[in-house]
């Protein structure tokens, strides 16, 4: 597993970003979330995650929320 911190993340919208490594983004997308209920992330969190790659490129999937703030 990567861990990294959200950018961002749009709760309307059910997408962001992850910043990992040597500053590096990776997509988000809501279906990536591991958790019950509303999936959504805050920014600044800490997550760990895989990446695979998505249709229009690399995506973080099986994300887990590792501090919740």
């Amino acid at each position: 597993m990567t861990k990294g911190t959200v950018k961002w993340f749009n709760n309307q919208k059910g997408y962001g970003f992850i910043q990992y490594g040597d500053e590096e983004d990776v997509f988000v997308h809501f279906t990536g979330i591991e958790m019950e209920g509303y999936k959504a992330l805050d920014e600044g969190q800490t997550v760990e995650f895989e990446i695979v790659e998505g249709a229009r490129g690399p995506q973080a999937t099986n994300v887990v929320v590792v501090d919740a703030q």
